[in-house]
């Protein structure tokens, strides 16, 4: 049981991580790209980013608390875990407050199926900050790009540990 759930855990992060990644490689690109162009990929992403992120972030840290919950306490994994785990919640720390707002600004006014406009309604969106709405659009565009590269890099993180945590208790 334990090790099935080492290797859902392996797994579910690896997914969080290739959502970020994915983000993180059409970086170089899509900083070419002008303002037209760039506003009509952004919608592409929903829902399969939703629906997949949901799964590996919101399942990642789900199934990576639980771990840590069942691993020794002090031990070499139970540190690694935590590691993992807390560069997942670093990861939901960058989506929520510095990639979340740029989506809701960027799907405004969108058509959305039913989870994705529920999900991305969720929290303060831009007319509740205003402010917004004066950021020159590459500002947007670098603070969206950008929080993808930081949370490549939690995800990383939390993948590399967890499978040390693996390694060292097998």
């Amino acid at each position: 049981m334990f090790d099935t759930l080492q290797i859902l855990t392996a797994i579910l992060i690896a997914i969080a991580m290739a959502m970020a990644l994915a983000h993180a490689l059409e970086l170089p690109g899509k900083m070419r790209l002008p303002k037209e162009t760039y506003f009509a990929m952004q919608p592409i992403y929903y829902p399969g980013f939703t629906i997949g992120g949901g799964i590996g972030e919101f399942g990642g840290v789900i199934v990576t608390l639980i771990l840590l919950f069942l691993t020794r306490r002090g031990s070499t994994e139970f540190w690694l875990t935590l590691v993992a785990l807390l560069g997942l919640i670093g990861m939901q720390l960058v989506y929520w407050f510095v990639t979340h707002p740029v989506n809701q600004f960027w799907l405004e006014g969108k058509n959305l199926n039913r989870f994705s406009a529920g999900f991305f309604s969720f929290g303060t969106n831009h007319s509740q900050h205003p402010e917004m709405s004066s950021v020159q659009w590459t500002d947007l565009r670098n603070q969206w790009e950008y929080s993808h590269v930081i949370r490549t890099g939690f995800a990383l993180m939390s993948l590399i540990m967890i499978m040390i945590a693996i390694s060292v208790s097998a």
